[in-house]
């Protein structure tokens, strides 16, 4: 290791900067959120199970809520545009904009060049977690997904219920096409209830138990039309490896819920991004 600059530590001492000072976003406005919550029926409900993936589908302007119902149990999420799957969720501008763990308030953002608001995260029972003494915090948008190519690196061998190779499943199925087709859609996730940071020493993505128990749950609304994959992983709580067939593993329950007609007087799908697309030329 090269010897230190004289002046390393003044290097070190500057102060950063927000790279996407997020004033100037488009405020979601919580309180009609709120009202849409108060009446809102139930009308669709799918269970994920253990170390498998479920497809469902949420129109504009309704509620979905992931909720665990069994045991501790983390889930990785998929959204696209349920009328265009190349508009899909953008987890590192996500991050950028809100952090490594999104929660009330943050939003769920599509890839480039629609770049708009997928899903308003509008409830969270794991709100009062916020981030512990290791740095860690719950439903993250770091991680990318278990999946059986890295699986393979590492260990070895040929596991099918890493969280990627569930949503490609659950995909093909909804699509009626081959796994090999489906695969380019899965995408990387937001990291529901999963509790993750990185190391101070040595800045290594971690997780650790996740707090969520029974009966808590996240509620996003629906910007757009979504159609949306979410796998029970098969870590479990991610207390300990998050690809085995050991680890205690439970459902998810995702349902969909439509506020009362009157609830969302004013509300706008957002538009697609006003970038005019010339790079240019």
């Amino acid at each position: 290791m090269p010897n230190p600059p004289d002046d390393a530590d003044a290097r070190r001492a500057i102060a950063p900067v927000i790279c996407y000072p997020v004033e100037t976003l488009p405020q979601p406005d919580m309180a009609l959120y709120a009202s849409a919550r108060a009446g809102m029926t139930k009308v669709d409900a799918v269970t994920v199970p253990p170390r498998d993936a479920a497809t469902f589908t949420v129109p504009a302007g309704h509620i979905f809520r992931i909720s665990s119902v069994e045991g501790p149990q983390v889930g990785d999420l998929n959204l696209w545009n349920a009328r265009d799957l190349s508009e899909r969720f953008y987890s590192g501008k996500t991050r950028a904009l809100h952090g490594t763990h999104i929660t009330t308030g943050d939003r769920m953002w599509s890839s480039f060049p629609a770049m708009r608001p997928m899903a308003t995260v509008i409830h969270d029972t794991l709100d009062w977690y916020g981030i512990d003494s290791f740095g860690g915090s719950v439903h993250d948008v770091i991680g990318t997904r278990c999946d059986p190519y890295t699986h393979n690196l590492l260990a070895g061998g040929q596991y099918h219920h890493c969280c990627h190779s569930n949503l490609t499943r659950a995909l093909a199925d909804h699509m009626g096409v081959a796994p090999q087709e489906a695969e380019p859609h899965a995408h990387d996730v937001l990291n529901v209830f999963m509790c993750t940071g990185f190391t101070r020493d040595t800045g290594q993505y971690f997780m650790k138990a996740s707090p969520v128990r029974p009966g808590d749950h996240i509620d996003f609304f629906a910007e757009i039309d979504l159609l949306g994959a979410l796998s029970a992983c098969p870590g479990g709580d991610c207390s300990s490896e998050h690809s085995s067939d050991t680890a205690a593993c439970y459902p998810l329950l995702v349902e969909v819920f439509q506020p009362q007609a009157d609830a969302l007087e004013g509300w706008r799908a957002p538009k697609t991004n006003g970038y005019d697309r010339t790079h240019g030329r």
